[in-house]
């Protein structure tokens, strides 16, 4: 067995290498080696003499090499840092060359990624995962990548089956904040159907939903909101178009939770969105709204604790899972439901 690259592999890698190369891709289901470069993509095909994995562990050491000085490539210690973004900015470009994905997201999650080095991770390696790290970078939702990004993640949200990471993939496109108004309201239409995407919603734009009608003050809360009561404002944000549009995606989204994570982080969301009365005083201000504060007041002290005793003693999901929460779901609720003026007062 040659302990070398093939002679025409080793000669046309040096070449390719001896020129500017932004970024390397391997294929290794057809051995196809792929390379970004300042004038649009090479592809070369690998002619192993051997088993398929040890040639390419050859082709990464050559990569390595000439990249960053490391002759037997992609370190291993460094494989355990990748997912805590330890790569350091001194070598992300020559890590980019590596063809190994463990180092392709250790660049995606680098401090100080920049939008051109996040465009040649995105050649490199398009995926869900790797999407979601880069729109966690602030110059990349400012640059040119990320729109590209979020675009695709949305297009491909309906080929994902698991419901948690359905889920993160929309809450790192709304956090993202890079989609226009028509993207972002096609896929409120979409979470409509499939609450648990709401919850991207309602964490990162919780005053600022579509599809809500607003609800008439009580003129004495109104003048109460304005000389600044809490729970005045709390109501009056809460009687919005949009806080009445909360109010209803948070019941959707508690209504069919997919699995525990969507269920904590409903409940985190629903209580944050109330925290601002949660130890206010002037509740006594507003007597004649008393089934509305008694709500809020309840809303307000929600969380995943409310559901971590019962989720911690099953292993149910679906609707067992539900039916197990339902002393915790209900009156939540009943509470959603009576401040959208749909159900008799409490």
């Amino acid at each position: 067995m040659s302990a070398e690259l093939t002679h025409e592999d080793a000669l046309r890698l040096n070449v390719l290498l001896a020129g500017e190369v932004h970024a390397v891709s391997i294929d290794e289901s057809t051995m196809t080696l792929h390379a970004l470069t300042p004038r649009g993509e090479a592809k070369l095909a690998l002619h192993a003499d051997c088993r398929p994995d040890l040639y390419l562990m050859r082709v990464r050491e050559l990569l390595g090499s000439h990249a960053l000085g490391w002759p037997a490539g992609y370190p291993g210690h460094l494989q355990r840092w990748s997912r805590m973004g330890h790569g350091g900015p001194r070598n992300l470009e020559g890590m980019l060359k590596l063809g190994t994905p463990e180092a392709i997201t250790a660049v995606a999650l680098a401090p100080r990624l920049t939008d051109e080095l996040a465009r040649r991770v995105w050649w490199a390696q398009p995926t869900m995962e790797i999407g979601r790290f880069l729109l966690g970078h602030e110059t990349v939702t400012r640059g040119a990548t990320g729109p590209q990004v979020a675009a695709f993640i949305v297009e491909h949200l309906a080929f994902e089956e698991d419901p948690a990471a359905a889920t993160d993939n929309v809450r790192a496109v709304i956090a993202a904040d890079v989609l226009d108004a028509e993207s972002r309201e096609t896929l409120w239409r979409r979470a409509l159907r499939r609450p648990h995407y709401l919850l991207g919603f309602l964490e990162h734009r919780p005053d600022d939903l579509p599809g809500g009608t607003a609800r008439a003050l009580p003129p004495a809360a109104a003048e109460l909101a304005q000389s600044g009561n809490p729970w005045a404002r709390q109501l009056a944000r809460c009687y919005t178009a949009s806080g009445q549009s909360f109010l209803h995606a948070a019941e959707l989204a508690l209504e069919k939770p997919p699995g525990y994570e969507a269920v904590y982080l409903a409940l985190d969301l629903v209580g944050r969105y109330f925290e601002a009365v949660r130890d206010a005083a002037g509740r006594e201000d507003l007597a004649d709204l008393a089934a509305e504060t008694q709500a809020m007041t309840a809303l307000a002290r929600v969380s995943r604790s409310d559901a971590q005793p019962i989720l911690a003693r099953t292993t149910a999901v679906g609707p067992l899972m539900r039916r197990q929460l339902e002393p915790v779901l209900a009156p939540l609720l009943g509470q959603l439901r009576m401040l959208r003026g749909i159900q008799a007062r409490l």
